[in-house]
């Protein structure tokens, strides 16, 4: 790995605002979550903040040391891997992806780079596999898939848009990403992780256990909510999430992703100017607040400072895990819901209350826009 780059600097923040926090967290939970928790690094001081119950059976109080499935987090770290394998000389951005995979897709036209961005035009198998939420996820629950398997229920359908031409988001583009990965290295998914990240940084609570289906250690247990949200809340914990693989199987908790976060935009884990590439930033969102680069997300806040990082959904978890962009301050909040869009937007204001000191009122609803986002209530985000 070559030096890390110089970094750019930060504006000085106003210090996390726990209290803003807690009110944010506590809103989150009158809305349908059993618990949530919200961990801030910087400069070796931490502070967390949690409410409610990671258990509902035995109503255990929520901590931040508890590990949980992070849904699309997980693409942050496959894409560290395909960049790792372009420094390498083993992958070229820019190359049809065709190149590096044993099954074509259906252009030529796609690129290693669309893929990452989600301008492939891949058509979202999840959109049709989750259109009834609880039917959908109990139907694969225990399943096991092929990564060809899950390309093929995408494939079988139209592009969305010609390859390169627009922004959509799709979990088809990662898991193609995760055959790629081990197309070229001959290896596992989670053996590259392992060796190329999870223990280069220390991350002991990161794992990816596919497709065992259970979480080890001290965890929060994830609830789905139903179509019909009078109906009970469905504890989905134990599950292959071989649905989405290397788009969205990892298992971590905040600390480690707090560190993985930092050390990822300091240039620790991807080469300086892939890592350039990885944040070069296109909007989303109308409003130009909501960005994606290359497997990272980026969000302008009010007080004019971008974070980078990724949201994650799976069933019964919403995750943020984002950091600054000389990765000097981090933070991950967890609801152990889903399927709960109100819930997941109100999550979204603890990057207001830790990176911009927001007042409670402002914390709690300034960024609750979810656009572009992909699939919010079942599937992985």
């Amino acid at each position: 790995m070559s030096a890390a780059p110089a970094l750019a600097s930060t504006p000085a923040l106003p210090a996390p605002d726990t209290q803003a926090l807690r009110t944010v967290q506590q809103k989150a939970v009158s809305l349908g979550a059993p618990g949530a928790l919200t961990r801030v690094d910087e400069s070796g001081r931490s502070y967390r903040v949690v409410t409610g119950v990671a258990d509902t059976g035995d109503q255990t109080r929520m901590d931040t040391g508890r590990r949980f499935r992070v849904g699309s987090v997980s693409k942050t770290f496959t894409a560290v891997v395909v960049m790792q394998l372009v420094a390498d000389g083993r992958i070229d951005l820019d190359a049809p992806a065709n190149l590096y995979l044993p099954e074509p897709l259906p252009s030529d036209a796609i690129t290693v780079r669309h893929l990452l961005g989600h301008r492939s035009g891949l058509y979202d198998y999840s959109n049709d596999m989750f259109a009834r939420t609880v039917p959908g996820f109990e139907a694969v629950r225990n399943k096991v898939f092929t990564y060809q398997e899950l390309i093929d229920l995408s494939t079988g359908r139209p592009l969305n848009n010609a390859p390169g031409t627009a922004y959509s988001y799709s979990n088809t583009n990662f898991v193609v990403l995760g055959q790629m990965i081990e197309h070229v290295t001959g290896a596992s998914v989670g053996a590259n992780y392992q060796e190329r990240i999870f223990t280069p940084l220390g991350l002991r609570n990161t794992s990816y256990v596919h497709p065992r289906t259970t979480l080890s250690g001290s965890y929060a247990r994830g609830y789905l909510r139903q179509d019909d949200p009078s109906l009970p809340l469905v504890d989905s914990t134990e599950q292959t999430v071989s649905w989405a693989q290397s788009a969205g199987a990892v298992i971590s908790d905040a600390e480690d992703l707090n560190r993985y976060t930092s050390a990822l935009v300091k240039g620790e884990v991807v080469r300086e100017d892939l890592l350039e590439e990885m944040m070069r930033m296109t909007p989303v969102t109308s409003d130009g607040t909501q960005m994606y680069g290359l497997g990272l997300r980026a969000r302008r806040l009010s007080c004019g400072v971008t974070v980078y990082g990724h949201t994650g959904t799976v069933q019964g978890y919403y995750t943020y895990a984002f950091t600054t962009e000389d990765g000097s301050r981090s933070m991950t909040s967890l609801a152990n819901t889903s399927n709960n869009g109100a819930v997941n937007s109100t999550l979204g204001g603890t990057l207001e209350a830790a990176f911009c000191g927001t007042p409670p009122a402002a914390a709690a609803t300034v960024q609750n826009s979810t656009a572009g986002y992909g699939p919010q209530a079942p599937a992985v985000d």
